[in-house]
């Protein structure tokens, strides 16, 4: 079988997924709620719209992630007072407390990626996957569907 980076990265991402659904089960957090924290963490008091756009994900699969937040403590909502047709999205005391348990566990994952391998394969590791991480994200895919 011919070696596929594409395989690799889903099966990492579908066991990212599992591992953080495991371990955030107590604190009622699921995978699909961690990145949104996590820039949250960041840059909170954003926008919904900013937050779709940062994440690249559509609209409704925000809104969707961050009712479910809303209605677990871990989110407030407020109209932004320069447009109010706009959400801004703040994290709750409740979030803040639980940000070093979530980047403990992110952590986790990553240790136990790791494990095993010398300080000379991590770091070349990681130097490849931010190559390929910049290389995507300064590509605009819908152009490819035009060509040919």
């Amino acid at each position: 079988m011919k070696l596929s980076v594409g395989r690799l990265v889903s099966i990492l991402y579908r066991k990212n997924q599992v591992y953080l659904n495991v371990v955030l089960k107590p604190l009622q957090l699921t995978a699909a709620e961690v990145p949104v924290l996590i820039h949250l963490f960041k840059r909170d008091g954003i926008s919904q719209e900013e937050l779709s756009s940062f994440l690249v994900i559509d609209k409704a699969a925000t809104a969707r992630v961050v009712q479910s937040l809303l209605d677990k403590g871990f989110l407030r909502k407020e109209k932004d007072p320069d447009d109010r047709r706009a959400n801004q999205v703040f994290l709750t005391g409740h979030a803040i407390a639980q940000r070093a348990t979530i980047f403990s566990h992110l952590q986790q994952w990553t240790d136990f990626l790791t494990d095993g391998l010398d300080e000379t394969a991590v770091q070349t590791m990681f130097t490849v996957l931010e190559a390929m991480a910049e290389k995507v994200e300064g590509t605009d895919f819908r152009e490819w569907g035009q060509q040919g």
